[in-house]
């Protein structure tokens, strides 16, 4: 056990636990959008996607505490390296150059994940803790996004998410050491691709109960 934790107080260590965490949730939102999917097939196909999920009891409650876990994990050893490289360079450069894998989702990730935890707390407040006494999943979807200013809310939020994708999905990979001039330019690729699926997929869902139910 100690030597595990001596490895996560290095540098490369913490970048290894966001790596692995980062690479759990790209599986869980491609899972959480595939069964969202089942919104287009109406209420009646959405309602019993969540009572299929609902029934699986155990599994999805260890589930959630570990995504908990996964989270606290991320946002710990993020904020950590951040504050590093913050006291390790206290004067800014006086001529930024790009390096070769700058981009807007490099230069905005402390940035774009603290958008993202705060709109995380405000979805599960919106459909986890949501009263479900009285009205099924689906009439709590169609609430939510019936009003114009909760659905740019979401629309918003995916997009940050997509930018947040598209440099942690390689960026992660990277750290665990898939840095290899034959795969990399691959892996890039997937992880522009994944983030514009993530962005469009939960993005169009919003806009279609707005727009169409």
């Amino acid at each position: 056990m100690k030597w595990l934790l001596n490895i996560i107080y290095t540098s490369i260590g913490k970048k290894l636990m966001m790596a692995v965490t980062g690479l759990s949730f790209c599986f869980f939102l491609l899972i959480h959008l595939a069964g969202n999917l089942a919104v287009y097939g109406g209420k009646d196909a959405f309602n019993a996607h969540a009572e299929r999920l609902h029934s699986l009891g155990l599994v999805i409650t260890i589930s959630e505490y570990l995504l908990l876990l996964f989270a606290i994990i991320h946002i710990l050893f993020g904020a950590t390296l951040f504050y590093e490289n913050i006291v390790a360079r206290p004067v800014k450069y006086l001529v930024k150059k790009s390096a070769g894998g700058s981009s807007l989702g490099s230069a905005t990730m402390p940035y774009t994940g603290f958008i993202l935890l705060l709109f995380i707390v405000f979805h599960v407040f919106n459909f986890h803790f949501a009263d479900k006494t009285n009205q099924t999943i689906f009439q709590i979807l169609a609430s939510t996004f019936s009003r114009p200013g909760y659905v740019i809310i979401y629309v918003v939020a995916v997009l940050v998410a997509a930018i947040h994708i598209s440099h942690g999905f390689w960026s992660a990979f990277q750290t665990i050491g898939a840095n290899h001039p034959k795969y990399m330019p691959f892996i890039r690729g997937a992880g522009l691709a994944y983030s514009m699926i993530i962005g469009t997929g939960f993005s169009c869902i919003p806009l279609y109960i707005l727009l169409v139910s």
